[in-house]
């Protein structure tokens, strides 16, 4: 199907041209000369700055000069995803998406609408000789996620704008004007390894629904290492040593699927107390994780193991680790303050890493949640670092931009709008430092199951989208 048939057929037919192009985390080189490219072909002023930030600027359309300088950003970077049984390759395939009724989906992979469509939407603003638009800087920020380094290089003086319109939400009817800092947490140690002394087996967790380990992180979802870490405490009285284990994969997806090979002495015991575990765990998730799968099975292995005792340290660090919500804000109703997502557990050749992935709207929870995994992992002898720190972006709810939106929501749509702050990690705090005097918000078009090959984006919100976006540019404050 031509998606630039789909209504409105500009923002669709830019969102296919922009998903024909592989855009993963930290290997952006090729769509940073696709929007490079786009910019030169309009004859507008197109920069790259040094860490791939890609600037588009426009003048005001006629009658709209004496409006406020705005900036209007995305990222152009996407979560790269896909299930197992998923014959894909993201640094060399364009996405291959498809229509279900109301949704655009991709076929068995991440569709890239986070934040492939905020990215298209700008593309027909720099593109269109129709709508009306104050003085515009179109801001493409790359790596937003896995580090957001794109948004903390950019310099101050970089840009001109004074308000800045971020599209990275993914409710049609939310106003974001806040949302939450993160840091990583790596947990790491190398062990020395043994020949196995039991039988062996693997544990397989899959067909889980995952999901953004911010925006989803309060839901109740599974978390496949989590989960497998249960499993492995069970063979704790049996002489449990741990050859090998793979289970998650990015810090800002909740992880779906996770294995683990082992070797256990007393395997009847084992057998019988999983099987055990196995029924309960899924009664647990039967109304949330319809499709969940666990196995538990012999197998063959020749690899060597860790020792029962690093097993055992290992095994407590992974069920010591808070996975989920660690706090809920008392001071806005519904949001969660702070989490941690236990992303990513790799064992391989004695070596093992867990990956986290600890979100905070407020600096000090962080930080407790990030030195709670630190006292977990060091006192089983993991080594903790902390890296990628990045600050949450402190709500402004009385600036005039917000006002605006809010008004024009309600007279367009009969409704008001949720004014919020959110969980997930969105470039503005970041983008405030440098700039504490620019008014900012957040807003876009539905998108649901976002870090998920279950990701999808409504038609018709963004055709809502679209509509709003063009009143709030034609609409945008006089300046001062």
């Amino acid at each position: 199907m031509e998606y630039s048939q789909l209504e409105p057929k500009v923002i669709w037919k830019n969102f296919e041209a922009l998903n024909s192009v592989p855009r993963p985390s930290k290997k952006e080189e090729k769509v940073i000369q696709f929007i490079k490219q786009f910019g030169e072909n309009l004859g507008l002023p197109t920069t790259v700055d040094e860490v791939g930030n890609v600037i588009i600027t426009k003048p005001a359309t006629p009658g709209m000069e004496n409006r406020t300088p705005i900036v209007m950003q995305s990222h152009l970077d996407m979560v790269c995803q896909k299930n197992n049984d998923v014959d894909f390759d993201f640094e060399t395939q364009g996405i291959q998406m498809y229509v279900d009724g109301d949704w655009v989906r991709a076929k068995g992979t991440t569709l890239g609408a986070d934040n492939g469509l905020g990215v298209a939407t700008i593309m027909s603003i720099l593109e269109s000789n129709d709508i009306a638009h104050p003085e515009l800087e179109a801001l493409f920020t790359i790596d937003e996620e896995t580090g957001m380094t794109g948004a903390l290089a950019l310099k101050p003086g970089q840009l001109k704008g004074e308000i800045l319109l971020n599209l990275d939400t993914e409710e049609d009817d939310e106003i974001d004007i806040g949302c939450a800092g993160g840091v990583d947490v790596t947990a790491s140690a190398k062990f020395e390894l043994q020949e196995t002394k039991g039988e062996t087996f693997k544990i397989e967790i899959k067909g889980l629904k995952g999901g953004h380990s911010g925006m989803d992180i309060h839901k109740g979802l599974g978390n496949s290492n989590k989960l497998l870490g249960r499993f492995l405490f069970e063979g704790l009285d049996n002489q449990i040593q741990l050859i090998s284990i793979d289970g998650g994969s990015l810090r800002n997806a909740i992880p779906r699927e996770a294995k683990a090979v082992i070797s256990v002495e007393n395997s009847k015991d084992f057998c019988s107390k999983t099987e055990q575990l196995k029924s309960d765990i899924l009664e647990e998730f039967a109304s949330i994780e319809k499709d969940l799968v666990i196995n538990i099975e012999k197998t063959d292995s020749s690899e060597q193991a860790i020792s029962a005792e690093d097993s055992k340290k290992t095994i407590f660090a992974i069920n010591a680790a808070h996975n989920g919500v660690f706090r809920m804000s008392p001071d806005v109703e519904g949001l969660v303050e702070a989490s941690n997502n236990v992303a990513r557990i790799e064992l391989k050749n004695g070596e093992i890493k867990i990956l986290n992935l600890t979100r905070s709207s407020v600096e000090s929870t962080k930080w407790e949640v990030a030195h709670q995994l630190k006292s977990a992992f060091e006192s089983n002898s993991l080594r903790t670092e902390f890296g990628g720190s990045y600050p949450g972006w402190k709500p402004k709810p009385d600036a005039e931009i917000i006002k605006v939106m809010t008004e024009l929501y309600e007279s367009n749509f009969g409704e008001k709008p949720m004014v919020v702050a959110c969980h997930a990690g969105l470039e503005c705090g970041i983008i405030g430092a440098n700039y504490p005097k620019m008014e900012m918000v957040s807003f876009g078009p539905t998108i649901k199951g976002a870090h998920s090959p279950d990701e999808r984006a409504s038609i018709s919100s963004t055709q809502k989208f679209w509509k709003y976006t063009q009143e709030i540019l034609k609409n945008i404050p006089l300046k001062n």
